[in-house]
């Protein structure tokens, strides 16, 4: 029983480690507009995407695949991403350093 716990542990972590060593990858594509740090968009229209909260990045990036979100070009480039590329983006792209600042609820409203 611990055996085959062991195995099925290891398989886990074994393609989890595959999946984000792919997403660098993947993101290329992104990097031409969002900058290769995705903090230094290319003009001031573009989002930082650096540090942003993954399930944020996820549902945008869902949403323009689905219509829901409308850009052209953001359209157009989600189309092609499946379910498990859109969480590992997602997920890689939330780990980089990035200068977004969150601002406390409670400062906004006054």
């Amino acid at each position: 029983m611990k055996a085959s716990l062991l195995i099925a542990l290891l398989a886990f972590v074994s393609s989890s480690a595959q999946a984000a060593g792919a997403a660098p990858q993947k993101a290329e594509v992104c990097a031409a507009c969002h900058g290769a740090d995705f903090n230094t968009p290319i003009s001031e229209d573009i989002p930082r995407l650096a540090g942003q909260y993954p399930d944020y990045l996820a549902r945008a990036l869902a949403d323009y695949k689905s219509g829901a979100r409308k850009n052209p070009l953001m359209g157009s480039q989600a189309e092609g991403l499946s379910g498990q590329d859109i969480e590992e983006l997602s997920a890689y792209i939330s780990t980089l350093p990035g200068s977004l600042v969150i601002i406390p609820l409670h400062r906004l409203i006054r």
